[in-house]
């Protein structure tokens, strides 16, 4: 997937209410940024962090500026825009680049239930529908583990148990960990942050649903899929203040 338009270097004043940032462009001129992260982004949020932003001059939108990526500490990038996951993972299945999930016809947004809806539902003749949701993941607190969720997200939660209620009635499942970030190379559920959203994801494991890990392959030209990680344990630790909040 390819930026719409050239990323454009700035600095992170503040992030607030969420979705907005204030930002310095390198000649000077300070903006406010559409941040599409419902999450608590703990150590990519800080002020003075280089960010690369995309302009716009959609009259429909609010801001002319939306938020993309964001240098680590260590040099390296971390995606903020939580919607690129499904724009990459849905160019990556129509192509049939995981082999897990390859060999199907792809429908996205896919109505599960009568008031559910799930990422994709991937179809094949004489096979059981397979329900795809996919998460964005974005916290590193330790060495090279990436963990999900930064902050609590009931709606994960109830995503997870809509996913075990579908294998127990016999279709397929899948969860999908999409890292956007290059320094991780292992994934992990936050446990400690939000024991909720650790339990129902046990729950969906026992029932069958599967569990995918796919690092990002991140740069100012666009966000691509990357190499599988491997599923690990996160050992248990104190949640961070700045991801007590409720997430999507």
């Amino acid at each position: 997937m390819d930026f719409d338009r050239p990323l454009q270097p700035a600095r992170l004043l503040r992030r607030y209410k969420r979705f907005l940032a204030d930002m310095r462009l390198d000649d000077g001129r300070e903006v406010t940024v559409h941040c599409a992260n419902p999450g608590a982004m703990t150590g990519l949020a800080d002020p003075g962090l280089r960010c690369w932003i995309e302009p716009n001059d959609d009259p429909r939108r609010k801001l002319r500026w939306s938020w993309k990526l964001v240098e680590t500490p260590g040099g390296g990038l971390a995606g903020v825009d939580t919607s690129i996951a499904n724009r990459v993972v849905a160019e990556a299945l129509a192509a049939g680049a995981i082999p897990e999930l390859a060999g199907r016809e792809v429908r996205p947004e896919a109505r599960l239930g009568a008031r559910s809806r799930v990422d994709f539902a991937l179809t094949a003749p004489g096979r059981p529908t397979l329900w795809l949701e996919v998460k964005t993941v974005s916290l590193r607190r330790r060495g090279d583990l990436a963990e999900f969720p930064d902050a609590r997200t009931a709606r994960g939660a109830r995503h997870l148990d809509e996913l075990a209620a579908a294998a127990r009635a016999g279709d397929e499942a899948a969860l999908l960990f999409f890292v956007q970030r290059d320094d991780a190379a292992r994934a992990a559920v936050a446990r400690d942050i939000d024991p909720a959203y650790a339990e129902a994801f046990d729950r969906a494991r026992a029932a069958g649903v599967r569990v995918l890990v796919r690092r990002a392959a991140l740069s100012r030209a666009g966000v691509a899929l990357g190499p599988a990680l491997p599923l690990a344990e996160a050992p248990p630790e104190r949640a961070d203040r700045a991801a007590a909040g409720d997430a999507l």
